[in-house]
């Protein structure tokens, strides 16, 4: 028997009209100082996306500057935040400590470049350094992957160009070393005169992290928990467990900051994480149920057999390359959560 879900619960409101109104017109929203020493600002995402990445700068007692974020390498995302800094009287010179919440090249992209300018150090997850170390071995192994999934022909060329052999993490915008601090999970960032706890996050990416300012009480989330959109899972290279399982139980970490404002890397700020965390699982519950449908009614299929069950945005039809094999890679992860993994036919 099938059940009707219930309706998506809506999106929370936001914090800052100037970002909402910003997001709606396409355009990037101005700099907003969030707390005495605490700004956003935005640079632009690119590939025609909508949308920009929200920078967080925080100014410690020293003066000096950290960075949650910074964005796009391009020249582009460089001038707005450059741009961004001086608006507050700033510039790249000032900042001492770029942070990031994980290994996309729109977060993590303009991190080597502003080290160069400023001899500023990296923080990231000690496994999100070793994701990007490993991008090539991944890529092989993906490939193998692909070649089992059941493709359509004309599709698999294009899936392989985005997620196997041809895909840079890091969309090849990063430089060794990735980092020159790794954090852990309770790890405190090293801004003087603020207390910042690492909130490790897995899910989205292995090492993606969440960081924590109870005493401006603020929450900068990444990609982790954003206001509308659902986060794919699993996109910063293989992993040892199942990234669903690790993005369910990260939402479940977040139910004791329930009165922070949350920061996200996108979109605009809002409030109320945890009923937001709490849609997104409801979320990846129904999309397990769907898959347990689809694993009901078909003998032995293929991944993309049970993937086209499955209400995906727009449906697997209207999906090629990267979308593609994120929406078929999460469908297996659905698999395994069920423990039914072995009823999927290997093309």
């Amino acid at each position: 028997m099938t059940t009707v879900p219930p309706p998506a619960a809506p999106a929370p409101e936001p914090i800052s009209p100037v970002q909402a109104a910003a997001l709606r017109d396409g355009v990037l929203p101005p700099v907003e100082e969030v707390r005495p020493g605490v700004w956003t600002l935005a640079v632009p995402f690119r590939f025609g996306v909508p949308d920009a990445t929200l920078v967080y700068v925080v100014e410690g007692s020293d003066g000096a500057l950290a960075v949650i974020d910074p964005g796009w390498a391009a020249d582009d995302g460089l001038e707005a935040l450059r741009d961004g800094l001086s608006t507050i009287g700033r510039s790249l010179d000032d900042v001492a400590l770029v942070v990031v919440t994980h290994l996309h090249a729109d977060h993590l992209g303009a991190a080597a470049a502003i080290r160069r300018a400023s001899g500023a150090r990296i923080a990231m997850h000690r496994l999100e350094v070793e994701a990007l170390g490993r991008e090539r071995e991944d890529a092989v192994a993906n490939d193998a992957d692909v070649a089992t999934w059941g493709l359509p022909e004309d599709l698999r060329a294009g899936v392989v160009e985005a997620w196997g052999s041809g895909r840079r993490i890091g969309l090849g915008r990063t430089s060794e070393p990735f980092a020159d601090l790794l954090l852990e999970d309770g790890d405190e960032l090293p801004v003087p005169g603020r207390t910042i706890v690492t909130l490790w996050t897995p899910g989205h990416t292995a090492g993606h992290c969440c960081f924590v300012d109870e005493a401006d009480g603020l929450l900068f989330t990444g990609d982790h928990v954003l206001p509308r959109i659902n986060s794919g899972i699993g996109l910063g290279g293989r992993t040892t467990t199942n990234p669903l399982g690790d993005y369910l139980a990260s939402l479940g970490r977040l139910d004791r900051y329930a009165d922070l404002e949350v920061c996200p890397g996108h979109e605009y700020r809002f409030r109320d994480v945890v009923g937001r965390a709490r849609t997104l699982a409801r979320h990846r519950e129904e999309r397990s149920r769907h898959v347990a449908e689809a694993l009901d009614v078909l003998h032995e299929p293929t991944l993309f057999e049970v993937a086209a069950r499955v209400p995906f945005s727009g449906g697997i039809g209207s999906m090629t390359g990267f979308l593609l094999a994120s929406a078929l890679t999460q469908t297996a992860f659905h698999a395994a959560l069920l423990g039914r993994s072995g009823e999927i036919r290997p093309a």
